[in-house]
């Protein structure tokens, strides 16, 4: 019973690790539909590319940093227990892997191919790990202090702050050093729009992500005797409460509307084990609300060239989701209980502020030494035939 309960497991992560590497398809296909059509393969490329990077990175460095686990030894010992220890770290990197893909919607369309993969090794092999070690294997002693202090744990249950937090405030940073698309601002005052090219692609991606992502949240109990079917239901009512008020807020904008389900889900992921249907369903709204308004006011007044909203979807979404779990999955809110409101803003901020000075510390560097950002040139004809020689309907072009 032993063998056949550490292969169950073994099964149960590795499924859960392939659903969420599917979600990297999403993640291209979201941001194929958002950029211009000269950017297309340029998107598709960096995604893949991005997950190899991170791969060799997390696996020769990041592992290690965050849970003092390498695998430097003989093949016979890392097939113990069914290999277990492997296929959780599959698992793990899919999830750390999901930072330079959501840092590369933020940076698309002007940021050179090289250095984002310069920056993506020491964000997954460095920068990541080291808050993944402090909320999820008690690094530097600061989980045992906040419960100490303030009777609970900084809890973080599928990542809103650890994954979705730190990739959004690291691409902020990234955002801010680029500078905008080329005639996105001009000097008149006027904006210039840049429209989705494919809204299909678009829907496509956030379907593919909305899906892959009950494997993100459920399958992050790690074992199949911890499993929750809370955390599934939880998902999906604030996978529905983002959709309605994005729609609502949004006034029907397609973007919008498939954004609203992904805001929902990064702020559900803290929570999702601890939090009742009802509050999960208002954490979601309240997310989508969140992601319309902010996608706005940073691309119209503040001027931030954010192409895919990655700030606010994923930056501000799951601050507000490590915050929520404070309030709606303590008792009084409806939840199970076991955290503390204190211990959620604490760790949240501790995340927020250590993405915010990791992210200019890489990117900021990059920039100094090598350079972030294509050349006007290169720019205006687009990173798909600057950097890969070829468009994403070359048969077409030709014929032109």
């Amino acid at each position: 019973m032993e063998n056949f309960k550490h292969s169950a497991d073994a099964l149960f992560i590795l499924l859960g690790a392939i659903m969420v590497l599917a979600m990297h398809a999403g993640f291209a296909f979201l941001e194929l539909g958002t950029v211009r059509k000269k950017n297309q393969v340029n998107a598709l490329v960096k995604i893949l590319v991005d997950f190899a990077v991170s791969t060799v990175a997390y696996f020769l460095c990041g592992y290690t940093v965050a849970y003092g686990v390498h695998f430097f030894t003989g093949a016979e010992a890392l097939a113990a227990r069914n290999g277990y220890e492997l296929v959780k770290f599959f698992f793990l990197l899919t999830f750390a892997a999901a930072i330079p893909a959501i840092v590369s919607g933020g940076i698309a369309e002007r940021a050179r191919f090289g250095p984002q993969l310069m920056a993506t090794a020491v964000i997954v092999g460095l920068i990541y790990p080291l808050f993944e070690g402090v909320a999820w294997n008690q690094a530097f002693g600061i989980q045992p202090w906040l419960k100490a202090t303030f009777g609970a744990e900084f809890h973080d249950f599928a990542g809103s702050v650890v994954v979705h937090a730190v990739g959004g405030w690291i691409g902020l940073a990234a955002v801010l050093l680029l500078g905008p698309r080329a005639n996105r601002y001009r000097k008149d005052g006027a904006i210039s729009a840049h429209p989705p090219s494919s809204i299909p692609f678009l829907a496509l991606g956030a379907w593919v992500l909305a899906v892959g992502w009950f494997g993100f949240n459920v399958m992050s109990a790690q074992t199949l005797d911890k499993i929750s079917g809370l955390v599934a239901v939880n998902s999906l009512m604030a996978m529905v409460g983002g959709t309605l008020s994005a729609v609502l807020m949004g006034r029907n904008d397609p973007g919008f509307a498939y954004n609203g389900p992904l805001a929902g889900l990064v702020a559900v992921c803290a929570g999702s084990d601890v939090m009742h249907p009802q509050g999960a369903l208002v954490v979601g709204a309240v997310a989508g609300a969140i992601f319309v308004k902010m996608f706005t006011l940073t691309q119209n007044r503040w001027k931030i060239d954010d192409v895919l909203g990655v700030w606010p979807l994923h930056g501000l979404c799951g601050a507000w989701g490590g915050i929520a779990c404070g309030i709606f999955g303590s008792t009084a809110g409806g939840g199970i209980g076991g955290v503390s409101f204190m211990s959620q803003l604490l760790g949240t901020l501790l995340g927020v502020a250590w993405a915010l000075a990791g992210g200019f510390a890489v990117y900021g560097a990059i920039k100094l030494f090598f350079g972030l950002r294509l050349s006007a040139e290169e720019e205006f004809e687009g990173a798909d035939l600057s950097i890969h020689k070829i468009g994403s309907t070359p048969d077409r072009e030709v014929s032109w």
